[in-house]
C-alpha cells in the first residue's frame, strides 16, 4: 500500500477518471432505459438495466489500479456518480448513494490484501461484492419482495455476469492496457511486479 498522501496530480487523475466514467455511465444508463423500454411488452422491463450494472462498478477498478490508496475506489465512484447527476442522469442525487455502495463493494478486497494485490482476482472479488451490496440496496428500494422469485433471482444472475465480465474482467484489462502504454510509470506502476 502507498502511505503517502494523496497529491493534486491524484486528485486531477481521480477527476479525469471520473469524469469519463460519468459519461460513460450516462451512456449505460440510457442503454439501459432503451432496454427497459424494449422489453416492457414482455412484462420483464425491470431487467432492462441489470446487463449494464457492471459498467457502473469500474471506476473504483481503475483508481485502485492506479493510485493504489485506502479510499480512491469510493471516492472515484463517488464523483463519477456526481458527473453523471450533472449531465443529467434521471435517477438523480440518489445514484450518489448508490455509488457509495457499490464503491466500498469493490473496494473491500483490496482492503482486505491490505492494499497490496491489484490482480484480476481482486476485481473479481469486487464485482461480486458490488453485485451483493448494490443488489440489497436496489432490493430494498424497488421492493423485491413483491416480485416473483424467478425475476428476482434473474436480476441477481444477469447483474453478476454484467459484473464479472465488466468490472472483474474488462475494468482489470483497461488498467493492464494504461500501464502497458506506459502512462502509468510515473505512478511506479507495472502488472509484471505480481500485479
Amino acid at each position: 500500500m502507498n502511505k503517502e498522501p494523496l497529491k493534486l496530480r491524484d486528485f486531477i487523475f481521480m477527476g479525469l477518471i471520473s469524469v469519463a466514467f460519468g459519461i460513460v455511465y450516462l451512456i449505460a444508463l440510457y442503454l439501459g432505459a432503451a432496454l427497459t423500454t424494449a422489453l416492457t411488452p414482455a412484462g420483464i422491463g425491470i431487467l432492462g438495466y441489470e446487463p449494464f450494472y457492471g459498467i457502473w462498478f469500474m471506476a473504483p477498478v481503475v483508481a485502485l489500479y492506479v493510485l493504489r490508496r485506502p479510499s480512491v475506489g469510493i471516492i472515484t465512484e463517488i464523483f463519477a456518480a456526481v458527473i453523471e447527476v450533472v449531465l443529467g442522469n434521471v435517477f438523480g442525487p440518489i445514484v450518489i448513494v448508490s455509488a457509495f455502495i457499490q464503491g466500498v463493494g469493490v473496494e473491500l478486497p483490496y482492503m482486505f490484501t491490505k492494499y497490496r494485490r491489484y490482480n484480476m482476482r481482486n476485481s473479481m472479488v469486487g464485482a461480486v461484492l458490488a453485485t451483493i451490496f448494490s443488489f440489497i440496496w436496489t432490493a430494498f428500494r424497488n421492493d423485491y419482495a413483491s416480485l416473483e422469485m424467478s425475476i428476482v433471482i434473474a436480476i441477481f444472475v444477469i447483474r453478476l455476469i454484467s459484473s464479472l465480465i465488466f468490472t472483474g474482467f474488462i475494468a482489470h484489462k483497461l488498467c493492464i492496457a494504461l500501464d502497458n502504454t506506459g502512462l502509468l510509470k510515473s505512478y511506479g506502476i507495472s502488472h509484471e511486479k505480481g500485479n
